[in-house]
């Protein structure tokens, strides 16, 4: 018994030591009081220590759609921020690529500064933080959308949804880091993780060049570990660019590094030298930062050639939503409705020959366009029954039809043997299809000798039915019309044949 004990002891522990930190950390919400004052667990705040970081040191958040990955990192004692814990996105709407208008389900991307007054602690999504989109660089664009979050509930129609464990937790985050005199969190929201590999997988999506503009904030985070200082003009984001040329020695400073005046200022921005969408200042990479990237850039030169060769001829197949959710339906049995985890683009994406590709693609708009003319004539219903307007319905015809039956040639009646010899036996008719209704037949009348009236002949030929309804319907209406005697001719026996 003691020997069984340790070993479901031993495989307890292993089952345990599988589990990642996040599932080590999970929060029981049923013992949180006030989510918004939620103190971190002391596993965190032993975990900030080892790391050089104070509880209410900045931090920084980056999203990675297509892994679905939502990273905290902070800034440790050397104003170097390091990944403090890495969550997973539970649900994000649309497809990569970056919010374009209301209603079109993306989530964003790009670079979000997000202050104390979007956290929203009365979220019916249990907490929220804002995004801010759009942002200078959206609106400059051209691009419009409201209301777009990082909450919980695992539900999303263009926000970054994650479990109520999660957000509690970086909800947490957020409030400390402000409480220590951040003055803002940025938010960094890209398509994937930008390597040589990825952009080259990616070098046919129509959102490239955006992508590319991207990459520039992102490898330089990658290189100084810091948040990269953003800026847009000419209707594009510009990263860590000093202003050149706007700095008088005794004018009022435009807050950037330099001497006004008559004083030194440090890693001050020069904010008011920047429109969104008019010229860029003379602008220059500081020479400390552009030696690291001319290393950086080398290194990715040199990935990105090898991984075309990878790649040559296959395409990457972007997932739909829908697609993304099949791969995860059964995490939400059990579940409430609400509860729609949209899972990894990696997962349900694939590589693809190009001609596949276009095939698939050609499907996918063909069912789309079924699709959008469905809705469109469900509409025009629904207005002309607003409208008090009749709508079109099929109607029953009025007049019973008859069953059509088909045709049957009857066989010709064979000749009797002394049929044979006879000069006057008339000639054989076809006898016509019988229809499926026939007219009544007058009832024979007397002759004028007093002999019965011979019926007409059988074999005579008649007009089938019609098997349209009004012309059955047009003979039922008409009386029978009497029809005259037909005499048959006498026949002749056969020793007169050859008499006179």
């Amino acid at each position: 018994m003691r020997f069984r004990n340790l070993i479901l002891t031993v495989a307890v522990a292993a089952a345990l030591a599988g589990c990642t930190n996040e599932t080590l950390d999970s929060v029981n919400l049923s013992s949180v009081k006030n989510k918004t004052e939620y103190q971190l667990s002391g596993k965190m705040v032993s975990k900030m220590r080892e790391l050089g970081m104070q509880k209410t040191s900045p931090i920084l958040l980056r999203i990675f759609k297509e892994e679905g990955t939502l990273e905290v990192w902070k800034a440790n004692t050397a104003n170097r921020f390091q990944l403090l814990k890495s969550y997973k996105i539970c649900a994000w709407s649309g497809k990569l690529g970056p919010k374009v208008k209301e209603g079109d389900r993306q989530a964003p991307e790009g670079f979000y500064p997000l202050y104390p007054r979007q956290l929203n602690p009365n979220s019916s999504y249990y907490l929220a933080i804002n995004t801010g989109y759009p942002n200078t660089y959206d609106k400059a664009n051209g691009r419009t959308g409201t209301h777009l979050m990082i909450h919980g509930a695992c539900s999303s129609s263009g926000c970054y949804s994650m479990t109520d464990e999660q957000i509690i937790e970086i909800f947490a985050l957020a409030r400390d880091a402000f409480k220590g005199g951040q003055e803002s969190v940025q938010l960094q929201a890209f398509p994937f993780r930008m390597t040589a590999e990825n952009m080259a997988r990616h070098r046919d999506n129509p959102n490239i060049d955006f992508w590319k503009m991207l990459k520039v904030g992102y490898d330089q985070f990658e290189v100084t570990k810091r948040p990269p200082a953003v800026n847009v003009c000419e209707r594009k984001y510009v990263f860590n660019q000093q202003s050149e040329g706007q700095f008088n020695t005794t004018a009022q400073c435009p807050s950037m590094v330099n001497v006004c005046e008559r004083k030194y200022v440090f890693n001050q921005q020069s904010e008011g030298q920047f429109n969104a969408t008019a010229q860029c200042p003379p602008m220059s990479t500081p020479p400390a930062l552009q030696m690291a990237m001319a290393s950086y850039d080398k290194d990715f030169r040199r990935d990105y050639e090898k991984a075309l060769k990878k790649y040559q001829g296959m395409v990457w197949y972007e997932p739909t939503e829908a697609e993304r959710k099949a791969v995860v339906a059964d995490q939400r049995k059990g579940r409430e409705l609400a509860y729609a985890p949209t899972g990894s683009s990696l997962d349900a994406g694939k590589l693809l020959k190009v001609s596949e590709l276009e095939k698939k693609i050609a499907e996918q708009k063909e069912a789309e366009e079924a699709k959008q003319a469905a809705l469109i004539q469900k509409e025009a219903l629904e207005k002309a029954a607003r409208e008090g307007k009749g709508l079109p319905v099929p109607q029953a015809n009025p007049l019973e039809r008859s069953v059509e039956q088909a045709a049957v040639q009857p066989e010709p009646a064979s000749k009797s043997l002394w049929g044979l010899f006879s000069r006057n036996e008339p000639n054989a008719s076809p006898v016509a299809p019988t229809a499926a209704s026939p007219a009544p037949q007058a009832p024979p009348q007397p002759a004028a000798n007093g002999q019965q009236e011979v019926p007409p002949a059988q074999d005579k030929p008649q007009v089938a039915a019609a098997p349209a309804a009004n012309a059955q319907a047009q003979a039922a209406e008409q009386p029978a019309v009497d029809q005259a005697p037909i005499d048959q001719p006498k026949k002749r026996p056969f020793w007169k044949i050859w008499g006179n």
